[in-house]
């Protein structure tokens, strides 16, 4: 009891000042003015707005003549450029690099790997991501990462990370490369019922916000089939079971329909790639609110670059079987009204060209503002975060980006963000 008062007393001398100083009497403001703001949530284009920010949160948005900019407000007006909340990647690997696939993953360590994400942090911020869910990386280096973007320490998008990816002996998230006298296993092995609980708490013991796991078989592993499910209905239900009850979601990486179907009746609150999707899987979808992450533009990279970025004939072979039949389930799911958020697997192809995926979107089903939409408060729903990201409103973080013309009639504007502000902060300005 003396030991739990000391903490207690510690705790409170340590965190007052911390919450004085982010919530001080006398935040910075700062009035951001342009002549379109994308209204994420009403879906809508509203024109001559203002964006009032008291710190690293939006304060009041409004009409240009009905919100006031205090004296000693810094101004900066963006002209004709069109607002939009910053946006919000549901799957990436920023620790990946589409350079080391195949054969050449093996000589990459875990520092080299964390060092590859800072870079990549970065430059996907400047893209106009301020958000992130990371799904899978070894050694916990997203949590390394995440944590020092918090700490201020590198520039990045608010992240949610996974740790190591949970996943059968020999399936995709085992690293199956290696001839059997290595006798390797990845991290996030874990067979049977125990084993999967087990791991689910060590993933978050160090740090994990999310848990991901590979309920089929998958395009970038060796020897096994996209379409083939891997973790059992009882191991699935296990898994998702225990990171709801100690407050985290689940993601399930499912090509295969089977394993999309048993994933989504255990509970999981996102269904990954979706490739091989049939009616059933659409309608256990829908009836369980399920969320679709389905990466629908790296097809066109894998073929296009894969051979020379090294990916392996068995890759390449693999993504043909399932590269259109994912896109034309994404077309079937979004005509049924599934729910959608955004996720491009980047990793896989250049960070930074994460917004290519938008226009892949509008083209297999959604509308510009649905496509929108997914990146912004279907996304922050998703993640657990709508209170926080995903619309300009009230009491949120001022993670704000800004492009030329109307992402609404051409949404191919968003590869080209010309301003991203991320808590209040600066982080590019191509508008002045």
């Amino acid at each position: 009891m003396k030991l739990a008062s000391r903490v207690a007393i510690l705790t409170c001398l340590f965190t007052v000042p911390l919450l004085a100083q982010e919530s001080g009497p006398n935040p910075k403001l700062t009035a951001l003015k342009a002549a379109h703001l994308v209204d994420t949530r009403a879906g809508r284009v509203l024109d001559n707005q203002v964006v009032l920010i008291a710190g690293d949160r939006i304060q009041k948005v409004g009409p240009a003549k009905e919100v006031a900019v205090p004296a000693g407000a810094t101004v900066i007006d963006l002209g004709s450029a069109t607002l939009l909340p910053g946006l919000i990647d549901a799957h990436v690997h920023l620790t990946g690099d589409p350079q080391n696939h195949g054969y050449k993953s093996l000589g990459i360590s875990i520092p080299r790997a964390a060092l590859t994400g800072a870079k990549n942090a970065r430059l996907t911020l400047e893209a106009g991501f301020t958000t992130l869910r990371n799904v899978g990386a070894g050694g916990f280096s997203d949590v390394a990462l995440r944590d020092a973007i918090n700490a201020g320490e590198l520039p990045g998008p608010r992240l949610l990370v996974s740790g190591p990816a949970l996943g059968i002996t020999g399936g995709h998230c085992d690293d199956n490369l290696l001839a059997p006298e290595f006798s390797h296993h990845d991290e996030g092995v874990a067979d049977g019922v125990p084993a999967v609980m087990a791991k689910v708490r060590e993933d978050i013991k160090y740090g994990a916000d999310v848990i991901k796991f590979c309920a089929s078989g998958g395009v970038f592993s060796k020897g096994d089939l996209p379409g083939a499910e891997q973790y059992s209905p009882a191991e699935m239900s296990a898994l998702i079971m225990e990171a709801h009850r100690l407050g985290r979601k689940a993601a399930a990486h499912a090509h295969g329909t089977q394993a999309i179907i048993d994933a989504t009746n255990a509970g999981v609150d996102s269904i990954e790639h979706g490739s091989l999707i049939d009616d059933e899987g659409i309608r256990a979808m829908k009836e369980h609110g399920t969320y679709l992450v389905a990466d629908i533009y790296n097809d066109d990279f894998i073929l296009g670059k894969g051979k020379e970025y090294g990916f392996t004939g068995e890759m390449l072979a693999k993504e043909r079987m399932v590269g259109q039949q994912q896109r034309e389930g994404f077309r079937k799911a979004a005509q049924a009204g599934v729910k959608m958020a955004y996720g491009t697997d980047a990793g896989v192809y250049p960070h930074g060209g994460n917004a290519k995926q938008f226009a892949f979107m509008v083209k297999y089903g959604l509308s510009p503002m649905q496509a929108i939409q997914s990146a912004t408060v279907n996304a922050a729903d998703l993640l657990g975060w709508a209170d926080q990201v995903g619309s300009l409103e009230p009491g949120k973080f001022a993670d704000l980006i800004a492009v030329q013309g109307d992402p609404t009639a051409d949404v191919t504007v968003l590869e080209r963000v010309r301003f991203v502000m991320k808590g209040g902060q600066v982080v590019k300005n191509d508008l002045r």
